[in-house]
Parts: structure tokens; sequence; C-alpha cells
């Protein structure tokens, strides 16, 4: 059984898994889990035997005794293609011989028609004094791999806490103002003052792409491209988290990302970067925020600072712009806000506050039985995970208003 069909079985055996603990139905539940923990012995088996298969060597794409197709460069894409179609074709038999010699080749007979691979590789040009000519077909590189230009992830390198193992909605407590502590006098009463709190509660916010992988890509790929896809999918998917979790709009299905959350404080740009970074050092030092800060925002500002000078014409550098306090620079942080959505996000304070919760990690699971992929004999792969981001005390951030961009 191939993998592909244990896959199919696994995803059928989930399905009744989640319907029974819908219905509360625990002898169907346990009755799946049993199901599911032998399917699962069976796909490692499978996945076992398919990476032997492809260590294994290659069989000489010979017939037994050689001849006309010991290598079937003369076979004509264009006529199989219509032999396959039930068309017309100019030399049925020599088709039906290259179909069998295939076949040979293959191990068993093919679904559709065989097409030999030798047909997709190139003669180089012999550069020498011999008569025989250099096979030279196209190599697939995956481990030249080029990616495309992203960005990288902040949030994480920022301390942010990460909340993993989730289920339901999380509801945390937060103490939002503490009891007045006062002096008495000898056998005076103690002054009564209350704590009040609020709640922050996190919901789980889905994210995910679906890509689809040609049949070209299918043929021409060695077992790393599994690998190449996975870590394009995950790469990108792991961006928009950590975008959102800056400057999510918290519209529709989109979670609230830290600088749009109402509650932290706000202070308006000043004259320069010096004096505005000044004025939120001040307000994090008069709300008692934690000592792991720093600045985030653009590279845009970056770029604003590296341009200051002084009276003299000397540079005013970064350390001195941010006050001495470590200061990163990102596209994933926004320069679309304000009125005339060209100021940029500058966001100091203590980056613990800020949580993720995580319900699912990245989840990807691979579909070839999807109708439009399957006509082009492609596949499609999903990648998914549920998220969602809160500040357990407002009052560890401050942001500025009216940065330019």
């Amino acid at each position: 059984m191939k993998t592909a069909d244990l896959m199919e079985q696994r995803a059928a055996i989930v399905d009744r898994m989640n319907a029974a603990h819908t219905s509360d139905d625990d002898t169907a539940f346990q009755t799946a889990e049993t199901e599911l923990r032998a399917i699962d012995a069976k796909l490692d088996r499978q996945k076992k035997i398919d990476a032997a298969e492809r260590s294994e060597t290659g069989t000489p794409l010979t017939t037994r005794d050689g001849g006309e197709f010991a290598e079937l460069r003369n076979q004509s894409l264009i006529e199989t293609l219509r032999y396959g179609a039930g068309m017309a074709v100019k030399d049925r038999a020599k088709i039906e011989r290259e179909q069998a010699m295939l076949a040979e080749r293959a191990g068993g007979p093919a679904k559709g028609v065989y097409v030999a691979t030798e047909l997709f590789e190139k003669r180089a040009a012999d550069l020498t004094t011999g008569n025989a000519s250099t096979i030279a077909p196209e190599s697939f590189r995956p481990d030249l791999f080029v990616s495309a230009l992203t960005n990288t992830a902040i949030v994480s390198r920022l301390g942010a806490t990460t909340l993993t193992g989730l289920t339901g909605d999380v509801v945390i407590p937060r103490e939002t103002g503490s009891p007045n502590v006062g002096w008495v006098n000898e056998d005076e009463a103690l002054p009564t003052d209350g704590a009040s709190f609020d709640s922050l509660t996190l919901t789980p916010h889905h994210v995910g792409v679906i890509t689809e992988l040609s049949r070209q890509l299918l043929l021409q790929s060695s077992p790393q491209v599994e690998g190449l896809v996975r870590s394009m999918m995950s790469r990108n998917v792991a961006l928009e988290i950590d975008r959102a979790a800056i400057a999510g709009s918290g519209v529709g299905a989109e979670p609230r990302g830290l600088i749009n959350d109402p509650n932290i404080p706000t202070v308006p740009f000043d004259t320069d970067l010096f004096t505005t970074t000044a004025d939120m050092i001040a307000l994090a030092d008069v709300t008692n925020i934690g000592d792991s800060r720093a600045f985030l925002s653009t590279n845009g500002v970056r770029s604003t600072a590296m341009k200051l000078r002084d009276a003299d014409g000397h540079a005013i550098t970064l350390a001195e712009t941010f006050h001495g306090e470590p200061a990163y620079f990102t596209n994933q942080a926004p320069n679309n806000l304000g009125a005339g959505t060209d100021e940029a996000g500058l966001v100091y304070g203590d980056w613990s506050d800020l949580l993720i919760g995580i319900w699912s990690q990245l989840d990807i699971l691979v579909n070839p039985y999807a109708e439009t992929a399957y006509s082009k004999g492609n596949i499609l792969i999903r990648a998914m995970a549920s998220v969602d981001f809160g500040v357990r005390r407002p009052a560890s951030f401050v942001s500025a208003t009216g940065v330019a961009g």
C-alpha cells in the first residue's frame, strides 16, 4: 500500500475521532484512536520503505538483449500522447512495443501511457574529436535552491512569551490597580483600598496557505523537494504570524496585534527621534516597566535615524538616538499608520509581556486528490496554524504616534 493511500485512511480515521468527540461517544473515539495508532505504525514502516527504495542503485535502462529500444530516444511524445488519448497514430505497433518495454522497466503497466525519461535529456555539444556525444540531463539541485527575498521574524527575538499546548479559550486575569499602602499611628485602623482586576482572553485565530506542487516539479525533484516546500510554507506562515503579532488589525479573522491595542499608552512625535524616544523611556520609567526593554520600528525609521547630524555635522549614532536601549528594525513593522497612512510604527517596552498563544503548531497536509490539481497531475499542500496575541500588561509598552515612515 502506498503512502498516499495510508494518508487518506489516516485522514478518515481522524474525521471519525472528531465526530466521536463531538457526540461524546467514548467507545467510538477509543476504537478510532486504536486504529490511528495502527495506521501511524504502518505509515512509519512505509516511509522507511520509500526511503530505502530511493537509495537503491538504479536499474540500467536496457532490455535483456539490447536492440532498438535499449534507449527510446526515437519515441515520439506527440504520437504517444495521441495513442493514450485513443486517437489515430502512424505506427501503433511501434508504440505498443515501446509501452511494453517501458512497463518492463517500471515493473508494471501504466495507468495511462509511459514516456521514456531519456526524452527529456539533452545531448551536449561534442567539443572533442571523438564521435560519441555526452549525455547531459538537466539536473534538479535543491541544495542550490534560491529562496525569495523575505522579511525576518522578529517578535521571538525580542523575547515575546509563547504559550503552547492550548486547547480552549485562555482567560488570563490581570491586576489593573494595586491597593494603596498607608502609615498609621498606634491603635489607628489601616486604610482600606481594594485591588482591581480584569482579564485577557486569547481565542484561536487561523492562518494558513495552500500551494500547488506541479507535476514537473514532482518529476524533476529529489527527496529534498519535500523539505524545500515545507521550508517555504513554514517560513511564510511564521512571518505572517510575526507581522500580525506586531500590527494585526483585529478586523475579521485577523487577530489584533500590539500596535493596535487601544490600552497601550502613546506619546506624540516631538521635534526629532532623539526627543521622542526620550519621552517614551520617561513614560516607561513612570509606569514601572520591567528591565527587558527594547525599541522596535521600521527600516525607514532606521534610515532617518542614521542621517541625523549634530550642530557640527557629525553623525549621531543609533545608540545615542535610542539612548543606549536595544533597537530593532524590520519590514514586519507597519509604515502605513495614521490618518494619512504614512506614519511608521515605533514601539518601546518589555516584550516578555507580549503573549503569543499557540493552539496548533504548523500543520502541513498533502492532498493529491483535489479536483483542480488532480486534473493536472499536481498535488495540493496545505499549511495552517492557530494562534492569538495579547498584552499581559498594556502599561508595559509605549507607542509613538506621528513618526514619519
